[in-house]
């Protein structure tokens, strides 16, 4: 039973320190500074959440994705193929994305988070688990002006993706995630998944975490079992219903277990994690648990991530602790 993150974790600190990143952006838009002076803050801002990360216990961090202006344009930019255009809502949150748009052949054109995942490994206590959008999610969320064909662009990206996952493996990442909350929308789209996960898994020599969040997978399941993963990241916040669909059928992967909400401020209690740990250890070997937020914590105000975190830990350790 470990305990992770999924991605996200607020980049605004709490009042009243000074809102380092926030500032330096509008700087950068202003031109009173440089990208490599915005590269220094950034640097800085991903220190100190690793270190709070570190501090509440967490086993498998991430960089907190301080760089990424979202989940969209993050990996978008950095391939071949994609212009950037207009403010889009990112599912049924307050957050918004630029919107990729597919304007040409899709490509690799070298990596894109490897440097990320470099800097986060070398100043963590604990191996960084580093995140990459899916490319069925990728694709669903962007605009396609080239292909015409949601299937050749999905097909694309995952052959696209498969070299950037490749790359973070042999810069040293012991286990990467896969988010694909895209799937929960589009659940007719399972065939089309399925093959992008063939060609986006291959060749990836690492523990391979897949996270869906924002719903329940009723209907997914168990052939989402079937796909070429070891760990399988819910959300039983706001998809309470996997609780029931998982015992319809034995569960044989690793199951990534998001109890804490990570889009409400309210504070959840030791004793409600260890004994979702436990419930889940019905379903799960034990040692098969990686618990964590429902999602991202971007939503979420610092100091209640910090402390949400904190409450995990702990929950965690009484549930390891009535299982000894």
């Amino acid at each position: 039973m470990k305990t992770t993150v999924v991605g996200s974790y607020p980049k605004i600190p709490d009042p009243p320190a000074p809102g380092r990143w926030r500032t330096s952006v509008e700087k950068l838009q202003r031109g009173e500074i440089t990208p490599a002076d915005l590269r220094r803050v950034e640097d800085e801002v991903t220190e100190e959440v690793l270190r709070e990360q570190d501090e509440a216990g967490i086993e498998i961090p991430t960089d907190g994705q301080i760089r990424w202006g979202d989940g969209l344009t993050y990996f978008a930019r950095g391939l071949e193929g994609f212009a950037i255009d207009g403010l889009q809502r990112y599912f049924d949150t307050n957050v918004y994305y630029r919107q990729p748009v597919a304007t040409g052949e899709v490509g690799w054109r070298g990596p894109i988070s490897v440097a990320d995942y470099a800097f986060a490994a070398a100043r963590s206590a604990h191996p960084v688990k580093p995140v990459v959008t899916g490319p069925f999610t990728l694709a669903l969320l962007s605009r396609d002006e080239f292909y015409g064909n949601l299937d050749q662009l999905v097909m694309a990206l995952a052959t696209a993706l498969n070299r950037e996952l490749r790359a973070l493996v042999e810069a040293g990442a012991p286990l990467v995630q896969v988010d694909e909350p895209g799937l929960l929308l589009r659940r007719d789209a399972f065939p089309l998944v399925r093959r992008a996960m063939g060609v986006l898994w291959d060749g990836v020599a690492a523990r391979r975490a897949l996270y869906t969040y924002f719903g329940h997978i009723d209907g997914l399941y168990p052939q989402v079992l079937d796909l070429p993963i070891d760990i399988l990241g819910l959300d039983f916040v706001a998809g309470p219903r996997n609780w029931e669909v998982l015992r319809r059928s034995p569960f044989t992967k690793a199951l990534g277990l998001g109890v804490l909400d990570a889009r409400n401020t309210r504070m959840e209690t030791p004793e409600g994690v260890a004994a979702a740990c436990r419930r889940a250890a019905e379903i799960v070997p034990a040692e098969s648990l990686y618990v964590g937020p429902s999602a991202g914590l971007e939503f979420l105000p610092r100091r209640v991530a910090r402390r949400k975190l904190e409450v995990l830990v702990a929950g965690v350790r009484r549930a390891r602790e009535g299982a000894a």
